[in-house]
């Protein structure tokens, strides 16, 4: 049997919060029987693969069609079927004592939740990061569609004709919106030199020469508060924004430094600092964790970091129920960084998502309890997938939309592909990414939409 015991448990995890009921997997020879107690029917599982047990990219991408089965898809009638094998036909059977599957729906989900396709990979960038170029999602195309809740959809209509007398649970689409505050401030926390280049980059590429003229002045009046006019101040219009669409945004605040260049320039213990978390708290918006640079194969300095974050928070009596985050340039090695926010006492992360281009790098937009592929055990941490981020639709150097209509288009393309399947659409957008009217209207239109 290609599943252990423990990742069964989990995947019953997961069918238990995405459908409401407390199905049982068993194994049988080469197959797993999906059942429910008092019930004599099942749901049988009879093409698992192992392919979804290994960490690869290279094997094909086959296609079904939900309608000539008598199902119906919830994006798109052609499913992305990812399969080391052909697929038979039909693909699902009605028996007697309930139904067989021919496609290994659990293998697909246990590969694309774990990320164990990433797993030990040297197909890595500059960042060291596994870029979605390399992923077999994109190389197939399907990177865009959350295929695990498609699929999983598809699961739920076959356990409505197996159990017609059982409701299914129903989710409702959410939205989360956050913001991985690198810069706080252009000018606030600037050393000499980088005050200076900040200043001639208003000069000669921003062509914003009244702000360069204030950056002294801004920079020496940053001390118990953020100065109004520093143009990375965007933090009272970003909470605007979230309570006019009745939501709460989460401020990820970077607590050490493990790369001078690419770090932030603040303490977290500053003034103007603990005075706009203080404020962020009271207005009920989040808090959270954006480990350095550095931290992403150390877990003692993700742990350390994290500790530094709820102690400056207790002594400024901000108190909340979960502590959550993302890792800074979405660095991430699996399962290492994983492990680490859940050794750092951490309730979710929201780090998976690629950098280079939008979409479901896990397959869903659904947040999940972690599983490690490698030590193969259930970890006390949940992922909230990242789906977009702005700069990898708009930054000239991954989708390169800029802030253009076209931008806006692929951004509500992928939110309504969330609402389809009753997910959540999870937005990163920066606070310093509000420097154009352009792209503020992008994001209230995104918000509101």
């Amino acid at each position: 049997m290609i599943f252990s015991d423990n990742s069964l448990l989990w995947l019953e995890n997961l069918l238990t919060e995405r459908f409401g009921h407390a199905f049982t997997l068993c194994k049988q020879a080469d197959a797993l029987l999906l059942t429910l107690a008092g019930n004599e029917s099942c749901i049988r599982f009879d093409q698992l693969q192992k392919i979804f047990h290994k960490s690869h990219s290279s094997f094909p991408c086959n296609h079904w069609q939900a309608s000539s089965e008598g199902y119906t898809s919830p994006i798109e009638d052609i499913l992305p079927a990812p399969s080391e094998v052909e697929l038979p036909s039909p693909l699902i059977e009605l028996t007697d004592n309930g139904a067989t599957f021919h496609y290994d729906i659990l293998g697909l989900t246990y590969w694309m939740l774990t990320r164990l396709e990433e797993v030990g990979s040297a197909d890595l960038d500059e960042h060291g990061r596994f870029p979605a170029i390399s992923s077999h999602a994109y190389k197939h195309n399907y990177l865009e569609r959350p295929i695990v809740d498609e699929w999983l959809n598809i699961l739920g209509q076959v356990i409505q004709r197996v159990w017609p007398d059982i409701g299914l649970k129903r989710h409702q689409f959410g939205m989360k919106v956050s913001h991985d505050v690198d810069h706080p401030a252009r000018y606030g926390f600037a050393n000499p030199k980088r005050l200076l280049r900040a200043m001639v980059g208003d000069i000669v590429k921003r062509k914003e020469y009244k702000n360069a003229m204030l950056a002294p002045w801004i920079r020496l009046n940053t001390r118990h508060k953020l100065h109004p006019r520093d143009p990375y101040n965007t933090f009272d219009w970003i909470m605007n924004q979230s309570e006019q669409h009745g939501l709460k945004s989460a401020f990820y605040f970077m607590c050490g430094r493990t790369d001078i260049i690419k770090d932030g320039d603040y303490e977290i213990e500053h003034p103007a600092i603990v005075d706009l978390m203080q404020r962020i708290h009271k207005r009920g918006h989040e808090i959270g964790l954006h480990p350095s640079y550095g931290t992403y194969q150390q877990p003692e300095l993700i742990k350390n970091e994290a500790e530094h974050l709820k102690r400056v928070c207790a002594e400024v009596v901000i108190e909340q129920q979960q502590w959550g985050g993302r890792m800074h340039y979405l660095r991430w090695e699996q399962p290492t960084t994983l492990r680490a926010w859940a050794d750092a006492g951490m309730g979710y992360d929201s780090t998976l998502g690629y950098a280079d281009r939008p979409g479901f790098r896990c397959g869903t937009c659904h947040e999940y309890p972690v599983f490690d592929p490698v030590a193969k055990e259930q970890l006390f941490l949940r992922v909230r997938p990242l789906v977009v981020m702005e700069c990898s639709v708009m930054a000239e150097k991954y989708l390169g939309l800029g802030a253009t209509e076209l931008a806006l288009e692929k951004i509500l393309e992928i939110k309504n592909r969330c609402i389809t399947v009753s997910g959540c659409f999870t937005l990163l957008w920066h606070n310093s990414e509000f420097q154009k009217s352009t792209v503020c209207e992008i994001y209230q239109q995104v918000l509101g939409s």
